[in-house]
């Protein structure tokens, strides 16, 4: 009864939805450099590594992400500020019962790197009283993105984001 009375309604939220994502992307288009970089520094700014108040020196680029889209953008982000696809370290991380082989593959498709080139899976210990749902054929754990000898990179990344955010800090917002 519950799928005859919502039915109606879940598809045309549903047909929406797909509009409403369609002509967005399509007013987005494609990120100028300017925008690129901006973007890219808040992306790694929200998930990527950074120094603390106890490592203030430990400044190097690595970024962590599940999400193949952000993982790609990641990506365009330091390849336009000069980083070589080629020089990047890559590294799945995954539950330990789950395929890392073949999360790797899937990796190394997407990112356009050989297979070969991934550094050893990092294996997160499986918690059988977890209620993860996370898991299946689709699950392929997270990359792990190093950027070697990045320090100036990541002085870039932060002046970046002081950029942006400081104005609204000193204004009281």
């Amino acid at each position: 009864m519950t799928d005859a009375l919502w039915g109606p309604h879940r598809a045309a939220r549903d047909a929406a939805r797909a509009e409403t994502i369609k002509a967005t992307a399509a007013w987005v288009k494609s990120l100028r450099y300017r925008e690129l970089v901006l973007v890219g520094a808040a992306i790694y700014w929200c998930e990527g590594a950074k120094a603390k108040p106890w490592r203030p020196n430990d400044c190097r680029v690595k970024f962590v992400n599940s999400d193949p889209g952000l993982v790609l953008l990641f990506i365009r982000f330091v390849e336009a500020l000069g980083v070589r696809r080629s020089v990047l370290r890559f590294r799945v991380s995954i539950h330990e019962a789950a395929d890392a082989e073949a999360a790797g593959r899937w990796w190394s498709d997407l990112v356009d790197v050989p297979v070969q080139a991934f550094r050893r899976p990092s294996l997160k210990r499986h918690r059988p009283e977890t209620n993860r749902r996370n898991t299946g054929d689709g699950y392929r754990g997270c990359l792990v993105i190093d950027v070697p000898g990045s320090s100036r990179l990541y002085w870039k990344i932060e002046g970046i984001m002081r950029g942006m955010t400081d104005e609204d800090l000193r204004a009281g917002r």
